[in-house]
């Protein structure tokens, strides 16, 4: 019986298509061959890394080779020497360094025997400064020359023993310790200044250097480490005895430090005629500067002790 065939329509089996032989490709594929020409792969997946090309080994002697690379190197080293110069130059208008390394050329040795005289200089006996082909010796060869290291690290003991006791007291706060650092140091360079401006106006010749005032008028840092430390272990009491024998011990120690180099025991202008008018001058110099030295320790250490 012949059934209708309505809505159905017989599945034949599709036959698969045979492969493409060789003639029957119309584009070849290169992409295999383009990757194994530029180093990024290899039939073999080969792991050790891109070739030598990749890894740059080839562009650096181009770059070299490359005369206007050269040109190029050369201009900027010229230019950076150029700019050294100029640097070194403009600090040198303000300050020589090799001066200043000479401040700083110190030891264990003389650290240790110039805080000794600073707090004991009565025992001291020589303060006379030695000079090598009418140069200075360097502090860790003479005790008696003036350094900066010292008074450097005194600044910044100081500083930090004063946020110490303002943090016993309650009172610390970073505007505090600021303000007292600040004034520390603005009375340093008042003192140098008046200094600088004494010797000025009253022409008097010495060998006294800006780094020599500086060094010397750093030297009270010392005395006010000892009177505060006294003053937080031992009370008031403790702190005006510290404070009576710091000043004393600075006074002596300036006096005779600025002796040698504004006193000259023999000067021209005094023999056979008594003092004349610049030797006092000089006198009065040396004894303000010593004199000045407790008014500012007090200043500067009696906030931080009640």
């Amino acid at each position: 019986m012949d059934l209708p065939h309505q809505g159905y329509r017989a599945n034949k089996p599709r036959a698969r298509a045979a492969p493409p032989t060789a003639d029957s490709i119309l584009f070849d594929d290169t992409s295999s061959a383009a990757l194994n020409n530029q180093g990024y792969y290899t039939p073999a997946y080969n792991m050790a890394g891109p070739s030598n090309d990749m890894q740059g080994g080839a562009v650096p002697n181009n770059v070299f080779a490359d005369p206007m690379a050269n040109a190029a190197m050369m201009y900027g080293s010229s230019i950076a020497n150029q700019g050294k110069d100029m640097v070194n130059k403009e600090i040198s208008r303000f300050m020589s360094v090799n001066k200043l390394k000479y401040f700083f050329a110190v030891d264990t040795r003389y650290v240790l025997k110039k805080l000794m005289i600073l707090m004991f200089p009565y025992t001291h006996q020589d303060w006379e400064v030695r000079y090598h082909r009418d140069a200075p010796l360097t502090p860790r060869q003479d005790v008696n020359a003036p350094d900066l290291y010292i008074p450097t690290m005194a600044f910044i003991t100081y500083i930090l023993l004063a946020g110490m006791a303002l943090g016993i007291q309650k009172r610390f706060s970073p505007e505090v310790l600021g303000l007292c650092a600040s004034t520390a140091l603005v009375w340093v360079i008042i003192e140098v200044l008046l200094m600088l401006l004494s010797l000025y106006l009253l022409t008097v010749h010495s060998d006294l250097s800006t780094f020599d005032l500086i060094a010397y008028s750093g030297y009270k840092y010392v005395g006010m480490i000892f009177t505060v430390l006294c003053g937080l272990l031992f009370g008031s009491d403790g702190y005006y005895v510290a404070l009576a024998w710091s000043s004393c011990a600075l006074m002596f120690f300036i006096v005779r430090s600025l002796k040698m180099k504004i006193l000259p025991s023999l000067s021209s202008d005094s023999i056979g005629t008594g003092p004349s008018a610049k030797h006092q001058f000089r006198l009065y110099i040396t004894v303000a500067t010593a004199l000045f030295q407790p008014i500012v320790i007090y200043w500067l250490t009696s906030h931080l002790v009640r």
